[in-house]
């Protein structure tokens, strides 16, 4: 992790941008998941389908994880690195969701998220969304 005392401007704008995203999901505020993403987005997930291109298929998917638990979901930044340069930022974290599964019984998902940034018009924008699990025997 970076020390904080040497973090930019734009590093600390792309966290806060990352963390108003995982609000908006625990929120289920699909305007707030949608905001900061850029036209021609491409998502990489862990769930069908494999690649998602632009802001339709990018909204379904959350349809997906939102029928996952029947209430609120847990949606955590566990831990978080971000670099950023004059046009182009990139973010890695150990995420962590969690709610009441369909049996009502707490079921559990930790993933990594990596996203990728562009200043458009001034403005930082998710250009590239990719979550996974590690791989299992």
């Amino acid at each position: 992790m970076a020390d904080k005392q040497n973090i930019s401007d734009d590093e600390v704008a792309v966290r806060d941008l990352i963390e108003a995203w995982a609000d908006a999901v625990r929120r289920k505020d699909y305007d707030g998941i949608l905001r900061s993403h850029a036209a021609d987005f491409v998502m990489f997930d862990v769930p069908p389908p494999f690649k998602s291109v632009g802001l339709d298929a990018y909204r379904k998917s959350w349809d997906l994880f939102f029928s996952w638990s029947s209430g609120p979901v847990r949606f955590d930044i566990q831990e978080m690195d971000v670099t950023a340069g004059a046009d182009v930022a990139f973010a890695f974290a150990s995420m962590r969701c969690e709610g009441p599964g369909s049996d009502g019984k707490p079921e559990a998902l930790d993933f990594r998220l990596t996203m990728c940034l562009r200043r458009i018009d001034g403005r930082w924008m998710i250009a590239h969304e990719h979550h996974s699990v590690p791989a299992t025997d």
